[in-house]
């Protein structure tokens, strides 16, 4: 869970529009925004490669030090990123009431994938959900994602959601926790050898036989009709 937030200085931005953003993103900035929730929407620039880094911290709470406006408390609602080198494009924030709780979505983390005896095994565990909602204060939203213990699972075992137990001051938003599965170990997969198909050459009776009842006739016809000609 976060215990000290950490912060971000970013830059006041005054132009607007998707130009402006290429132009931005040529000088190596990144355009944002932070939705205040009444107020105006606060829109900021920041350096790309300082913001890329700091983003794929995963803090799930910080402060956000505009520039000539000072720090408020935010969370990320929305990355765009290039879809083929996965560049930050542009970062949509969302300020936060640190007493009131909010909705997020926190990545499920499985832990001791090596040591579960179905894994050993030879198994194969398939990790069915990666990702789920959970309510809490935004204080409470943990930094490093929701972390499932799968060690002692064996070939057959599944894990659902409410075999799960949220931290302090969480809750799961699910309508049927018990239908969501987080992980199942299957048996290994059993690649059966193909035998080899051997041709068989079926011969017809009397096939050979007439094919070399004509093969004789030809010659003997041939003798035949030089026998005619020497005539």
């Amino acid at each position: 869970m976060a215990t000290t937030r950490p912060s971000f200085k970013v830059s006041e931005r005054t132009e607007f529009g998707s130009r402006t953003s290429r132009r931005l993103r040529r000088r190596g900035l990144v355009p944002g925004v932070v939705y205040t929730g009444g107020e105006d929407a606060r829109p900021f620039q920041a350096d790309a490669h300082d913001l890329s880094l700091f983003i794929n911290e995963g803090h799930a709470l910080f402060d956000l030090d505009i520039e000539g406006a000072g720090k408020v408390p935010v969370v990320v609602k929305e990355e765009q990123r290039h879809p083929v080198r996965g560049d930050l494009l542009h970062l949509d924030c969302q300020q936060v009431d640190l007493k009131q709780e909010i909705q997020a979505d926190v990545a499920i983390e499985l832990d001791g994938v090596e040591d579960a005896p179905g894994v050993k095994e030879g198994g194969i565990l398939e990790h069915v959900t990666r990702e789920i909602t959970i309510e809490a204060l935004p204080t409470d939203i943990p930094d490093e994602g929701l972390h499932v213990d799968v060690s002692a699972m064996v070939i057959g075992d599944t894990i659902q959601l409410d075999s799960i137990t949220p931290p302090d001051g969480v809750r799961f938003v699910a309508d049927a926790p018990e239908e969501i599965t987080i992980a199942t170990l299957n048996p290994p997969r059993v690649v059966e050898e193909e035998e080899p198909e051997v041709e068989e050459e079926t011969e017809l009776v009397g096939e050979g036989e007439g094919e070399g009842a004509e093969a004789a006739a030809e010659e003997s016809g041939g003798e035949e009709g030089d026998s005619d000609s020497e005539e």
